[in-house]
C-alpha cells in the first residue's frame, strides 16, 4: 500500500491523542463530544457508510465543529490501537489544529 507523505503524520498525531486520551471514538461518543462542545475536530472514515458520512457532517456543521474525511476505519482504528472506527473525535485543541495542518486544512 502505497503512503501518501502528509497522512501518516495525520496517523502518528492521533496516536499520539489516543494515548493522551484526547480522542473520542465511536458514534455515541463522538456525537456527545460534538453536542457538548468538546469537540475541536471531527474525522469520519472515507469507507464510513453514506448515512454516516451524512449525519455527522450535517452535525458538525451545524454545532461548527471541523470535520475531515480521512483513512479507513481499519487504518483509524488501528492508529489508535482500537477495533474499527468509522468516526472519532478529538478533544484538544492543540492536538486538532496539528491534524488538521497535516490534512491540508487551513482553518
Amino acid at each position: 500500500m502505497k503512503q501518501i507523505p502528509g497522512k501518516d503524520k495525520v496517523l502518528s498525531m492521533l496516536g499520539l491523542a489516543a494515548r493522551s486520551r484526547n480522542v473520542v471514538s465511536g458514534g455515541f461518543a463522538t456525537e456527545q463530544a460534538v453536542k457538548g462542545g468538546k469537540a475541536e475536530l471531527v474525522i469520519i472514515a472515507e469507507d464510513a457508510s453514506g448515512n454516516t458520512r451524512k449525519k455527522y457532517s450535517n452535525m458538525c456543521e451545524f454545532y461548527e465543529v471541523p470535520c475531515a474525511f480521512h483513512g479507513t476505519k481499519a487504518v483509524l482504528g488501528h492508529s489508535m490501537g482500537k477495533e474499527e472506527r468509522s468516526v472519532l473525535a478529538v478533544t484538544d485543541e492543540g492536538f486538532a489544529n496539528s491534524i488538521r495542518k497535516h490534512l491540508g486544512d487551513s482553518k
